[in-house]
C-alpha cells in the first residue's frame, strides 16, 4: 500500500465521520436535547435575577 492509497482512504474514512456527526447534529432525535441546551445561559441568567431580587 502506497502513501497515495493510505491518504485516500484517510480520506474517506474523516469524511464518512464528518457526515455522521452532521447526521447526528441534525437528527429530529436531538432536537429537543439541543433546544434545552440553547436554553440554558437563559435559565441561568433568570435564576441570577431571582436570587438578586430575593437578596439571596
Amino acid at each position: 500500500m502506497d502513501s497515495g492509497t493510505l491518504s485516500g482512504i484517510i480520506t474517506a474514512v474523516l469524511m464518512a465521520a464528518f457526515i455522521g456527526i452532521i447526521g447526528w447534529a441534525y437528527s429530529k432525535r436531538r432536537k429537543k436535547d439541543f433546544d434545552h441546551a440553547a436554553r440554558l445561559p437563559l435559565d441561568a441568567e433568570r435564576r441570577d435575577a431571582e436570587k438578586g431580587r430575593n437578596g439571596q
